[in-house]
C-alpha cells in the first residue's frame, strides 16, 4: 500500500522539533514561522506540554464520553476563564472541520432554519456543510452541495444587509481573521453590523476561530478587536499544539439535549491533557501579550522592506502579497535561509508562528528575508 497522494509535498523530512525550531534528517535546522497551519501555539515540544502528555498516558488514555472525565471538566473551566467566556459552555470534539460542523448543526437545531451566509475567500473546512461553506468550489464533491449556503464578499455592508433580506438564515459564519484566504481581515465595523442582524432577525452568529483564535491574533479570538460577542465560537489547531483537539463555544441560549451532538475521540484524556498544557503555558508565560507585541513589531519592520505589498494582521497573524516576478520568494525562503513560511493562493505569504516567538528570532527572519528579497 503506498499514500493517497493528495499533498503537494516539499522534498524535506521534518523529525524534530524544539521551540520555533525543527531539524531534518540530516541535521538541518530551520526557524519555523508557520508552525504547521498555525497549529504550533506555545512552541514545539513545550516541555510542560511534553510532561502533562507523557503523566497521562501512563494513567489513562481513553475512556468513552459514557462516563465522567474530569479533565473535560477543568479544561472547560479553564478555557472560560482564559478567553473571558466564563459563561459559555464546551463541546470537545476533534478537528476544525468537526467544530464548524456541529456549530453549524446546533444553528439549526436552534433556529429551525436551514440556510447559512458565509463569505468569499472563506474556508471551514472538509467535511460536510463545513466545505460548503468554504469558497473553494475544487474541494467541493457534488453530494455537498445542498444548496443551503449562500455567499457575500467579505466587509460589503450591503451585500450582508442583503443577504439578511433575501433568506432566512439560520448563521452567518464568519472567521474574524482570514487564514486560507490570504489573511484578509474582517473589519470591526463588519463583525458588528453581523452581530446587530443576527440579534435582530434571531440567527446564530458563529465565530469561525480555527486559526484565527487561541490568542494569534493578540487577543484570544481575534473577534474580539471588534468588541462583539458571538453565539458559538469553534477552535481548534493551536488548542492543542500539534494533539488533535477542537472545540465549540456555546453560548447559553442553546439548549442541550441528551444524543444532540456526539463523537467517540472528542475530549479524549490525552487531548484534555494536551489543552489544558497550552492554556497554563498561554497563562504562565504571558504569551497573548506577547503575540500582539512581537506581531507589532513584525508588522513595523515588514513595513521597511522593498517589494512586499498589501501587508496585512494582526499579532502573529501576518500575511503580504509578492509580486509575480518574486514568485520564489518563498522557496529561495526554505530552501536557501531554512525558514519555513506558509503560503496562499494569489502569491501570498503567510505567518503563523508560535505565539512564543522571541524578537530575537524575528530579527533572524527579517534578516534574511532582506536577504532573500536582496537576491531576486
Amino acid at each position: 500500500m503506498t499514500l493517497f497522494d493528495v499533498y503537494p509535498l516539499q522534498p524535506l523530512r521534518i523529525v524534530r522539533g524544539e521551540g520555533a525550531r525543527v531539524w531534518d534528517d540530516q541535521g538541518h535546522r530551520y526557524l519555523d514561522l508557520y508552525g504547521g497551519h498555525a497549529v504550533i501555539s506555545i512552541g514545539h515540544s513545550h516541555p510542560h506540554w511534553v510532561q502533562r502528555i507523557e503523566t497521562q498516558l501512563r494513567q489513562l488514555a481513553f475512556y468513552s464520553n459514557s462516563v465522567e472525565l474530569p479533565l473535560q471538566a477543568e479544561l472547560a473551566e479553564t478555557l472560560g476563564r482564559v478567553s473571558g467566556k466564563e459563561h459559555y459552555r464546551l463541546f470537545l470534539c476533534n478537528s476544525g472541520a468537526e467544530a464548524n460542523e456541529n456549530a453549524l448543526k446546533l444553528a439549526s437545531f436552534h433556529t429551525g432554519r436551514r440556510k447559512v451566509l458565509a463569505f468569499q475567500r472563506g474556508f471551514h473546512g472538509r467535511t460536510s456543510l463545513a466545505v460548503e461553506a468554504t469558497d473553494n468550489p475544487a474541494i467541493v464533491a457534488p453530494v455537498n452541495r445542498s444548496g443551503n449556503v449562500v455567499f457575500a464578499p467579505l466587509n460589503d455592508l450591503v451585500a450582508l444587509e442583503q443577504a439578511f433580506v433575501e433568506h432566512e438564515l439560520a448563521a452567518v459564519i464568519v472567521e474574524g481573521i482570514q487564514g486560507v484566504g490570504g489573511i484578509r481581515m474582517a473589519e470591526p465595523a463588519f463583525l458588528q453590523r453581523i452581530r446587530s442582524l443576527c440579534t435582530q432577525h434571531q440567527a446564530v452568529f458563529i465565530a469561525d476561530s480555527v486559526q484565527c483564535g487561541y490568542g494569534r491574533s493578540g487577543r484570544f479570538f481575534s473577534h474580539d478587536h471588534a468588541g462583539v460577542s458571538a453565539d458559538l465560537y469553534t477552535v481548534a489547531k493551536g488548542m492543542g499544539n500539534g494533539f488533535p483537539v477542537a472545540g465549540v463555544l456555546i453560548g447559553p441560549q442553546f439548549e442541550a439535549k441528551h444524543g444532540l451532538l456526539g463523537t467517540t475521540f472528542g475530549g479524549n484524556p490525552l487531548a484534555c491533557a494536551a489543552a489544558l498544557a497550552v492554556l497554563e503555558v498561554i497563562e504562565q508565560e504571558n504569551l497573548i501579550e506577547r503575540a500582539a507585541q512581537t506581531g507589532q513589531y513584525l508588522l513595523d519592520e515588514l513595513r521597511r522592506l522593498p517589494l512586499l505589498e498589501q501587508l496585512r494582521g494582526a499579532g502573529l497573524m501576518i500575511g503580504f502579497d509578492v509580486p509575480a516576478p518574486q514568485a520564489d520568494l518563498r522557496k529561495n525562503l526554505l530552501f536557501q535561509h531554512r525558514i519555513f513560511t506558509g503560503e496562499a493562493k494569489g502569491g501570498v505569504i503567510r505567518l503563523l508562528p508560535s505565539l512564543a516567538l522571541s524578537r530575537a528570532e524575528a530579527d533572524e527572519f527579517l534578516e534574511h528575508l532582506d536577504q532573500a528579497i536582496a537576491t531576486i
